[in-house]
């Protein structure tokens, strides 16, 4: 099964937003065995639109479509559908009534303009959203192809994905078993990963790939195998991700949906520890990324965010002598920072980072890029310098990303840490 994605906006073409729809929806479909055609976007544009969709329909089996579903008057992707169906444009009701009990929560009315917005093509299968006001479209077409058209919000498109049309998708076309198994890596580049996999991908059986999904301080390993017989898949699988994790040893952090936060949780939660966390060049994102967890208060007690001197010193105690011969990207300054979350916050661990984010601050001694981290508890720390400058944000959410493999590590290999002091 092949499909072509198509998203729609003048905001795409001109670069105001980057098209991030259609390489998640090319993810989903390669999980599921479909082969992508080809993907194209096209502006705010009538005739356009249907011509893209004429070619893109004699291209693949499956169209899937992003944008111009809203109510203002360059949304005109319903209307060109309409019109490349050859039907009218019917008002459907109960997207209106969801739209008025969706504005009656929030005190306003719905307006005219709103209103227009309920009108869709007569031969559409509505799909409800859950997360917006404007609905999916399915639309079976001549030669059992399909088309379907989702709002142009990433998080409202996911969630349509997932809860309709990957169903459905599932009912309406014939699909191979397709079987996966992922392991979460950190601390290992992708390169060195695939210097170490060679022998092993080598081996792979013609029915199974290994791809590497890498992003800034994890390595994503996932493992797919397609064949007839899907209990036999899971088993084969089975054997070649233990094979896999012997391989690759302790960079092996987590599994399937993992996310490093997630492990963190779950190592913190498992050892009956509470953490904290001293941020001064990240600015407060690994607090951030520790809080995307929920129930993650069982165990995160809280952080201070102190950039400059004087905050180490009031909110942590760092020493002033200390930070004013070795600086406050110093090895010293994380240590201090750790000892002092610990004490002020009353926690079990702590982590510490320091550094310079960029573009400004660097010197030859310790130039853009270079960051501390520091992990430890009452009886034990251990530290860790960065020297790579990826641009400030990139610095910043690298320095992060490492910390929780700093503290993966910690809780993993250190005993003392496992245990109040």
């Amino acid at each position: 099964m092949t499909a072509y994605l198509l998203t729609i906006g003048d905001e795409i073409l001109i670069g105001q937003i980057t098209d991030t729809n259609s390489a998640w929806m090319a993810q989903q479909l390669n999980l599921q065995g479909i082969r992508i055609a080809g993907k194209a976007s096209v502006g705010d544009v009538h005739e356009e639109i249907v011509e893209s969709v004429r070619y893109a329909l004699s291209k693949a089996d499956l169209v899937l479509m992003t944008g111009g579903l809203g109510a203002t008057k360059d949304d005109i992707t319903k209307k060109a559908l309409a019109d490349y169906f050859n039907v009218p444009m019917v008002f459907h009701d109960e997207t209106y009534e969801r739209m008025v009990g969706f504005f009656k929560k929030i005190n306003r009315t719905v307006s005219e303009m709103n209103k227009n917005g309920c009108f869709m093509p007569q031969n559409a299968v509505i799909l409800n959203n859950d997360r917006g006001l404007a609905p999916a479209m399915w639309f079976d077409t001549e030669g059992g192809k399909s088309l379907v058209s989702m709002p142009g919000v990433p998080h409202e498109m996911q969630h349509l994905m997932r809860k309709h049309v990957l169903p459905r998708l599932r009912e309406h076309f014939p699909m191979s078993p397709i079987v996966h198994r992922t392991l979460l890596t950190s601390g290992e580049g992708e390169t060195m990963l695939a210097e170490k996999l060679s022998n092993f991908e080598d081996a792979l059986p013609d029915n199974v790939k290994l791809a590497y999904l890498p992003s800034l301080g994890t390595v994503r390993l996932r493992l797919t195998a397609r064949g007839n017989n899907e209990a036999a898949l899971h088993e084969q699988l089975d054997e070649l991700k233990v094979e896999l994790e012997k391989i690759v040893g302790y960079a092996v952090a987590g599994y399937d949906e993992d996310t490093m936060p997630i492990v963190i949780g779950r190592m913190l939660v498992e050892r009956g520890l509470k953490l904290g966390v001293a941020e001064s060049c990240t600015g407060g994102y690994l607090s951030h990324l520790l809080t995307t967890v929920s129930g993650c208060s069982t165990y995160f007690e809280g952080s201070t965010v102190v950039y400059s001197y004087e905050l180490k010193e009031k909110l942590l105690d760092v020493s002033k002598t200390m930070l004013d011969t070795e600086g406050a990207v110093s090895e010293n300054c994380v240590r201090e920072m750790v000892t002092g979350t610990l004490d002020r916050l009353g926690v079990d661990v702590a982590v510490a980072v320091s550094g310079i984010a960029g573009p400004l601050g660097g010197t030859p001694d310790k130039p853009v890029g270079t960051v501390w981290i520091a992990v430890g508890n009452r009886v034990e720390m251990i530290t860790y310098k960065i020297s790579l400058d990826r641009g400030r944000l990139k610095n910043i959410e690298y320095a992060a990303n490492t910390a929780l493999n700093l503290l993966r590590k910690f809780l993993l290999h250190n005993i003392k840490a496992t245990e109040k002091a």
